[in-house]
C-alpha cells in the first residue's frame, strides 16, 4: 500500500508539473516528493506510538527538504507539494486526495489546547497557492482555491476562490467540486484587479457628475434668463420702496 501511494504521488507530480520529465527525476530532485517519503515513515511510527522516533524522522525531512510535516498529520493520496520550501503542516491538519500546496504555505493552528483539533482540514482537489496561511480548525471545501498570500481564518465553501487578508471569496459563485481541473498557483481567471475596480468606480462617478452638469446647463439657457429678468426687476423695486 505504501509503495502504491508513492507511485501515485510520482504520477501526480508528472501530471501537474510540465518541468518533470521522468519518474527518476521526481524521486531524486523533487523535495515535495522526498518530504512525503519522510512523512510516510514518520506517520507510521507515530501511529504505533513511537512518538519521539516519528518526530525525529520528521525533523530529518525538514532539514533535508525545507518542508515541515508533523507526523501526526493525516494526508490523503496524490498530494503534490510544488517547490515546497517553507511549507508547514501542523499536527492535527488533514489533507484530502489530489491536493496541491505551493511554497511557504502554512496549515497552522490558533489554539494551544492539547489533544484538540487545532489545524485545518482540506477537502479533495484543493489548491493552496504560495505564501497562503490557513489557520484554525475549520474545513476548506472540495475544489477550493486559495490565492497567493491569502490569510484564511474561517470555513471555505466547496469550489470557492479565496483571496486577501483576511481572505474572502471572489468570482461569480463557485465551481462544481466534481470538476477536477488543475489550475497552477490557483489562478482561475476570476480574481478581480482591485486597482482596475477602483478606477472603474471613479470613471462611473465622473460620468454621472458630467451628465448632471449638462442637465443644469441646459436648464439655465439664455431664454430662461431673459424671461426671469422682469420678475427680478420688480422684486428689486419693491425692496427699494420698502427701504427708502
Amino acid at each position: 500500500m505504501l509503495f502504491q501511494n508513492l507511485r501515485d504521488e510520482i504520477d501526480a507530480t508528472l501530471a501537474r508539473d510540465p518541468a518533470a520529465r521522468s519518474r527518476l527525476e521526481v524521486v531524486l530532485c523533487y523535495p515535495g516528493f522526498q518530504a512525503l517519503l519522510y512523512y510516510r515513515v514518520a506517520h507510521w511510527l507515530w501511529q504505533r506510538r513511537w512518538r519521539l522516533a516519528g518526530r525525529f524522522v520528521s525533523h530529518l525531512g525538514r532539514i533535508t527538504t525545507g518542508i515541515e510535516i508533523h507526523p501526526g498529520a493525516v494526508i490523503g493520496k496524490r498530494l503534490f507539494i510544488d517547490h515546497g520550501m517553507g511549507v508547514v503542516i501542523g499536527e492535527t491538519a488533514e489533507i484530502g486526495d489530489d491536493c496541491t500546496l505551493y511554497q511557504d504555505v502554512t496549515l497552522g493552528g490558533t489554539s494551544l489546547e492539547r489533544g484538540q483539533k487545532r489545524h485545518p482540514t482540506l477537502g479533495n482537489d484543493v489548491i493552496v497557492s504560495s505564501g497562503a496561511q490557513v489557520l484554525g480548525p475549520f474545513r476548506v471545501g472540495n475544489g477550493a482555491r486559495i490565492g497567493a498570500q491569502a490569510v484564511v481564518l474561517k470555513e471555505v465553501p466547496d469550489g470557492a476562490t479565496m483571496v486577501g487578508i483576511p481572505a474572502h471569496p471572489v468570482g461569480r459563485g463557485t465551481r462544481q467540486p466534481t470538476e477536477a481541473i488543475f489550475e497552477p498557483y490557483a489562478i482561475t481567471g476570476e480574481i478581480p484587479d482591485p486597482i482596475a475596480r477602483a478606477l472603474t468606480g471613479l470613471l462611473d462617478e465622473v460620468t454621472a457628475l458630467r451628465a448632471r452638469v449638462n442637465e443644469l446647463e441646459t436648464e439655465r439657457t439664455p431664454t430662461g434668463t431673459a424671461a426671469e429678468a422682469p420678475a427680478l426687476e420688480q422684486r428689486r423695486r419693491r425692496v427699494a420702496r420698502a427701504n427708502p
